[in-house]
């Protein structure tokens, strides 16, 4: 599973742009994850320049 902590983001909007599932969502200035969208590809978790998304196990 992804999660992103919101601590640590920037919101730079990096991961939106390359999510193939338009499975990431800024909304009131968070970053959230829709989960049944989400495929698991882990282009955001690559993108991120502040390492705020993680695979939690």
């Amino acid at each position: 599973m992804i999660i992103f902590r919101q601590d640590l983001c920037d919101h730079c909007g990096t991961c939106l742009s390359v999510c193939p599932q338009d499975a990431i969502v800024l909304y009131e200035r968070e970053i959230y994850l829709v989960e049944e969208r989400c495929d698991g590809c882990q282009r955001c978790l690559i993108v991120c320049p502040v390492r705020a998304v993680e695979v939690q196990r």
